[in-house]
């Protein structure tokens, strides 16, 4: 495992072996400051879970040998490829108990299941960064799209404004309660002054 990472360190220096376009390191400190996953660097700790965009181009060599460095040494539990420009193409693999990659079959939506991450990995078409695309993208086991960093900050806020608007309301109504109570009163004040008596005085 040792000499293998020394390999992959070896290829990288020399730009033989371009890194996954997408990887996942689980159970590490995220307090180490990074510029980048460096296996020799993590006590030989390669990715868990690697997706690769494809292109025509590159789609033999995502689906043979990243795909055979994967599985024999990287040992990476689940392994996808996808081409941004066909939505059909997602595929992936989980490493059975025997180290060997395993197709895995899509739901009836087309997702693929993460065994290690426990998400669906799926299509759906959306706005990202002002580009409309059939983007790739994480769900929940209940199928809830897992939100990316910048689109949960915006639902928190939404959650925030509509929080605002409940207690708004809740006041205007509290508000409209007070009033109407109060011309109640008055009206009631103006039959007693009417009937010669002083509402001030009961």
């Amino acid at each position: 495992m040792q000499n293998s990472g020394v390999r992959i360190g070896t290829q990288v220096r020399n730009r033989d072996f371009r890194g996954p376009d997408f990887f996942a390191v689980l159970n590490v400190d995220g307090n180490n400051s990074r510029q980048g996953w460096v296996v020799w660097e993590e006590n030989g700790r390669y990715p868990d879970v690697i997706v690769e965009l494809m292109s025509p181009s590159t789609a033999a060599i995502d689906k043979g040998i990243k795909k055979n460095l994967y599985e024999q040494t990287f040992r990476t539990s689940d392994y996808f490829v996808y081409d941004p420009f066909d939505p059909n193409s997602l595929q992936g693999w989980h490493l059975d108990d025997n180290q060997q990659y395993q197709p895995l079959t899509p739901n009836d939506r087309g997702w693929l299941w993460s065994k290690r991450l426990g998400l669906w990995l799926g299509t759906i078409e959306g706005t990202i960064d002002r580009e409309t695309a059939i983007w790739l993208r994480f769900y929940d086991v209940a199928g809830n799209l897992v939100l990316l960093p910048e689109e949960a900050a915006i639902a928190q806020a939404k959650a925030a404004v509509a929080q605002v608007e409940v207690v708004v309301a809740q006041t205007e109504a509290a508000v409209a309660q007070a009033e109407a109570a109060a011309a109640q009163a008055a009206r009631l004040a103006a039959r007693l002054r009417k009937l010669g008596e002083n509402p001030d005085i009961l």
